[in-house]
Order: structure tokens, then C-alpha cells, then sequence
């Protein structure tokens, strides 16, 4: 009998890994784009970690990429001095009020237009506005800050010619070189661009909330307001608890629309400085320019950590109140 059941054990096992290579050959071409996908990652996202190393060594370029590893050890020398620098308050600041107000107007902004393109009846409007509303994400912020230059320029905008032509203003409105615009100019122009983008995603989930829902909830007498909040907003949640949890593990990035660093680099000037320095920025400018790489990749590893705890804390808090989650 002992000698029966291992026959017979040996038997099925043979036979599972034949109908794997079956499936795994039928697949083939599937698995190899998933191995293309895996490969990528491999190179271009977990093998550069290994330079996580320079943020505790004093790294120099000339030592190469075995320098990564030979340079001399100096520990949490880095992340000190930039926690000590004089500029810290002020680019912490700048990065978490330029953030934060990112979050707050754009994380509405796309379930909102996604609420009110599908309470929209006439398809042709609506493709209309979902279409012109999506197109400028596919523009690059270099085109946008050209365009931004063309409209608001102090010398040749033609927002500020029009005004004075009017007669609405005295002088021309400096928005792109005064401090005190730079945070509403940045995330006006980042919520513009990047809205009808995540619109798509709050409209799908729309799409794929029951229509009988709505249709029993109109015989019962809910109005519009009524089925949007008791239909409409409990089936986009889980959607909205994701791509929350995603805003706020990116928010040091800017969140939704993750366009602090370039914003700031085009748009930021010697003049707006003040408020338009950032983290981003800052490690940037002092890891090219000055060529301390060490120094540079100890404060994006700083801004990195912090943004793995956020995602972690924030999907744990989703999960224990609302029972939606990331993982």
C-alpha cells in the first residue's frame, strides 16, 4: 500500500508539471511580456538601489561606480547637515504648502468632473469635455511653461497687453517671477493639466456601478443630488481610497499630479526663489552643480522614507476605516 501511494503521488506530480509546461507554452507570449516587464524593473529599478550606499559614504564621481562601494564610510554625516542647513525650514515649507495644497484641490477636482460628465446626457458634449479636458497631460511641462510665458509675461503676455488694453489694471501682474503667486500658479496650472487624466480613472468606476441601482432609486423618488450620494460616492469609494492612499504616498512629489520638481526648476526663478525652492530642487541643484552626489542622495533617501511610512500609515488607516485598501 505505502509503495501504491507513492506511485500514485509521483504519478500527479508528474502530470501537474506536465499541464504547466502545457499552459506555460500555450502563454508564452504573455509570459514573455511579463519577463520583459520584470526585466525592466530589474534594471532600471532595483539595480540602481545600489546607490542608496552614497547617502552614507563620501562619494566622488571621478572613483566611478566602484567608488559606490570603496568610497569612505561616513554615516549620517550627510543627513545631518542637511537637517542643519539654513535653507531646511524654508524648502520643507515650500515642499510640504505646495503639496499639500496639490492634495487638496486636485484630489477632488477629477471625482467631482467624473460626477458631473456622468450626469451628462447628450454623448457628443460629453466626449467634447472629457476630450479637451484629458489632452493637456500629453503636454510636457517645457510646452507649458513656453505657454505660460507667451500668456502671463510682464513684457509680452498677452493676458497682461489685453488687461491693460482695457484698462482693468495699471501695471502688468508679475505671476510668474512674484513670490506670493508662485504656489496658486503652480497648483492652478497642475490641477488644469492633469485633471481630465484621473478623470477617466473616477469614470470607469462609475461605469461600473449597477444602472439598476439608479433606476430603483429614481422609482423610490431620489432626486439627483440623492442617487450621486447614496449610489454614486459609495460605489467610486474604493477607487477613491486607492488612488488617495497613492496621492498621499507621492504627496512629497506633489501627489495626484506629481509635478513638483518640474514646476519648480521651470518656473522657479532667482526672484520667487523664496517660495518656489523645494526639496526636489534643492538635492538637484546641489548634486549636479556642485557635484556632491552623497549629499544629494542622502535628501532624496530622507524624502523616500518618508514617503514609504505615508503609504503604509495611510493604507492601514483606509483598511481600519473603511475596509478599502491599497494591500
Amino acid at each position: 500500500m505505502e509503495l501504491d501511494t507513492r506511485v500514485t503521488g509521483n504519478t500527479g506530480k508528474t502530470e501537474q508539471r506536465s499541464q504547466f509546461w502545457k499552459r506555460f507554452k500555450k502563454q508564452k507570449t504573455l509570459h514573455l511580456f511579463v519577463g520583459l516587464g520584470m526585466i525592466f524593473l530589474l534594471v532600471f529599478a532595483y539595480t540602481p538601489m545600489f546607490g542608496i550606499l552614497m547617502a552614507f559614504k563620501q562619494y566622488s564621481i571621478s572613483t566611478g561606480i566602484k567608488g559606490i562601494f570603496t568610497s569612505d564610510w561616513v554615516g549620517l554625516k550627510h543627513f545631518k547637515e542637511f537637517v542643519g542647513d539654513y535653507q531646511f525650514g524654508t524648502i520643507v515649507r515650500n515642499t510640504l504648502a505646495l503639496s499639500l495644497l496639490k492634495v487638496f484641490f486636485a484630489f477632488p477636482a477629477p471625482i467631482l468632473l467624473a460626477i458631473l460628465l456622468s450626469e451628462v446626457k447628450d454623448l457628443k458634449f460629453k466626449r467634447f469635455v472629457q476630450t479637451i479636458s484629458y489632452l493637456p497631460h500629453f503636454i510636457s511641462w517645457v510646452v507649458v511653461a513656453g505657454i505660460a510665458f507667451a500668456f502671463l509675461s510682464t513684457d509680452v503676455g498677452m493676458i497682461n497687453k489685453a488687461l491693460l488694453g482695457l484698462g482693468l489694471i495699471d501695471k502688468p501682474i508679475d505671476v510668474l517671477t512674484n513670490p506670493s503667486y508662485f504656489w496658486g500658479f503652480a497648483t492652478g496650472s497642475a490641477v488644469w493639466k492633469e485633471m481630465g487624466w484621473w478623470t477617466i480613472i473616477f469614470l470607469a468606476a462609475i461605469a461600473g456601478i449597477n444602472p439598476s441601482l439608479y433606476e430603483a432609486a429614481q422609482i423610490d423618488g431620489a432626486g439627483r443630488l440623492a442617487r450621486i450620494r447614496h449610489i454614486t460616492f459609495p460605489g467610486m469609494k474604493g477607487t477613491i481610497v486607492v488612488v488617495l492612499i497613492l496621492t498621499i504616498g507621492s504627496i512629497l512629489g506633489g501627489g495626484l499630479v506629481g509635478s513638483n520638481f518640474e514646476q519648480a526648476f521651470l518656473f522657479g526663478n532667482s526672484i520667487n526663489n523664496p517660495t518656489s525652492e523645494i526639496v526636489q530642487t534643492y538635492a538637484f541643484k546641489v548634486g549636479l552643480r556642485d557635484g556632491r552626489f552623497s549629499y544629494a542622495a542622502a535628501i532624496d533617501l530622507i524624502q523616500s522614507v518618508i514617503s514609504v511610512i505615508l503609504i503604509f500609515s495611510s493604507n492601514f488607516i483606509a483598511k481600519r476605516s473603511s475596509g478599502s485598501s491599497l494591500f
